[in-house]
């Protein structure tokens, strides 16, 4: 079979200090026709800067660019920009990670696909409109002819992420690349988006270069694989033979670094464990007694119940107003969580899970109801309390690096909350304490003279969580805290967590749209849908036997690979 795509020995270097810092090393690699092939690798591994390339977006100017890069006997390395404007778009297409940043918002969705059809065919207007329509329809979006007036901002991620492909599919290209085209979507909408590039691929029997992190999705959708570790491809075959018997210690480590869903385990390992054979993790003989079993389970929860609960709400209403109607965010929830519980919150995007956080935090005003913490309802207290209550409950964000500030540095960040509660007695004693803090997070004491921006995103989401437990809280809520990171990245934050609620007693509420992490973390679990609770029981229990038809499909949409 003759390859569409050839890559051979293709080199990226950037300019750094004067210098060239390469990030991708003489990797070669084809892609058939009518064939997916799966690039698996973490932030960093060369992935996206090889897929930018092949798509000739790199400035030529600045980034050195060795080896050659051929589809269909051209030599697109060798080609000028207006040269690959030809094919950019109509013959070689891309999906872009986030949806929103790669459409234009002052732009309505139907123009923004109406003006490929303009720019790489002869149709006219009235002809390509048409077509939009058709595109609209063949991904699936509803309502297609309103869709096609409104603009990016008024539509759900999942439809941006549609618009998107049937922005890419517009010229019927020979080669569609997906960078990462369902990172930031739910479990379910992934699936969807899934389901439907491999439905359109079948259909029009082009190409496809799929671009992620994660091993168990790329089971799912791609013929072949090839695995990147730091610009390097460390392997290469099916999909089936490097999921199920993969060879090197990075691709183990992809597989097992997320939770699983079989059975319960202590401490997750990570890519570092793999790589250094840490045998206290890995060995087979230690492996089962990093299992937690079920009567384990039951004693500790034993003594977590036996308590008073230390948030205890009741008909919870949370309700936003817009010039249409009357959003019920969070609609008469009703739950309590326990000192030292981890209590997991999933659902999809806008079912009221953050919303609900926020509330408890202070952030939303509650309509009605009551949030009762150590027996007080906080949600009717001034705010001179409110702010000491800010010491007792704490929140973890999404995003590390938009909630530090950019300008200060990491320690002065993670002592002022410090001053501000008047926590110790002087500035000299509150360092040491940011020390301590900082080596419990896994980093170093050089490390507090560091700004955000020198950190990696795994790095930041510690310097997150050290911010938070700097002021000892009682209670700290997980706001999609890990949705954001590689999977073994993802791994040592969890395990991170762990420790630190054992060493702290915390609790924690988790929130997330990840199924799977958050049944690992997880004592109980609540399952919401549309500002309600539809289903509220053990973590495990709610996995096993899930009673309603969301759940289930909330379950059935978490890749499990081949």
């Amino acid at each position: 079979m003759k390859p569409i795509l050839k890559i051979t020995n293709l080199s990226i270097a950037f300019p750094k200090k004067n210098q060239l810092n390469e990030v991708v090393h003489k990797i070669s690699f084809d892609l058939f026709e009518n064939k997916i092939l799966g690039i698996v690798g973490e932030s960093g591994s060369g992935k996206s800067v090889t897929s930018l390339t092949i798509m000739g977006l790199l400035p030529q100017n600045t980034v050195k660019i060795n080896g050659e890069i051929l589809f269909n006997n051209i030599i697109l390395s060798q080609l000028n920009d207006k040269e690959f404007q030809q094919i950019r778009g109509k013959e070689i297409a891309m999906i872009f990670q986030e949806p929103m940043s790669s459409l234009n918002p002052s732009l309505t969705c139907g123009y923004q696909v109406l003006e490929i059809l303009l720019t790489h065919t002869n149709l006219t207007k009235k002809e390509a409109k048409k077509e939009v329509l058709k595109l609209f329809n063949q991904v699936k979006l509803p309502r297609v002819t309103e869709i096609y007036n409104q603009y990016p901002h008024q539509i759900s991620g999942g439809q941006k992420q549609r618009v998107m492909i049937a922005m890419a599919i517009a010229c019927k290209p020979k080669i569609l690349i997906a960078d990462e085209p369902t990172t930031a979507l739910d479990v379910t909408v992934q699936k969807e988006i899934i389901l439907l590039l491999k439905e359109l691929q079948q259909n029009t029997k082009m190409s496809v270069l799929f671009i992620t992190h994660d091993l168990a999705l790329i089971s799912e959708i791609a013929d072949d694989v090839l695995v990147l570790y730091k610009g390097n491809i460390v392997e290469k075959g099916s999909a089936k033979n490097v999921f199920k018997n993969p060879k090197h210690k990075y691709t183990k480590a992809l597989i097992n670094a997320k939770p699983r869903l079989d059975v319960r385990l202590r401490v997750l390992p990570t890519v570092a464990d793999y790589l250094s054979e840490n045998h206290s993790v890995l060995n087979k003989k230690n492996i089962k007694n990093n299992y937690i079993y079920p009567d384990e389970r039951n004693e500790i929860h034993k003594k977590i119940y036996a308590q008073k609960p230390l948030l205890k709400i009741s008909d919870l209403a949370t309700y936003f107003t817009t010039k249409k109607n009357v959003v019920k965010a969070v609609d008469s929830v009703s739950f309590s969580i326990y000192p030292g519980e981890t209590l997991g919150l999933v659902g999809e995007s806008g079912c009221g899970k953050t919303t609900l956080g926020r509330t408890i935090m202070g952030l939303e005003k509650a309509n009605k109801g009551s949030v009762l913490y150590k027996g007080k309802d906080i949600t009717k207290i001034s705010k001179k309390e409110r702010k000491n209550l800010a010491k007792d409950i704490q929140i973890i964000f999404q995003d590390p690096f938009s909630s530090l500030h950019p300008r200060m540095l990491v320690g002065e960040a993670i002592l002022e909350p410090m001053q501000v509660h008047n926590l110790y007695n002087s500035n000299t004693e509150r360092k040491e304490k940011v020390f301590e803090i900082l080596k419990k997070v896994g980093l170093e004491k050089k490390d507090y003279y560091k700004y955000p921006h020198e950190f990696s995103g795994g790095q930041r989401q510690r310097i997150g969580i050290a911010r938070t437990i700097a002021l000892q809280p009682k209670l700290i809520i997980c706001d999609e805290s890990v949705s954001a990171l590689d999977v073994s990245v993802q791994a040592q934050v969890l395990n991170l967590l762990n420790d630190l609620k054992t060493s702290f007693n915390f609790t924690y509420i988790f929130i997330s749209h990840d199924l799977a992490v958050v049944k690992y973390m997880s004592d109980k679990l609540i399952v919401m849908q549309t500002g309600k609770i539809v289903e509220i029981a053990d973590a495990d229990e709610i996995y096993a036997n899930p009673k309603t038809n969301y759940t289930k499909t909330l379950i059935e949409s978490i890749p499990k690979g081949i």
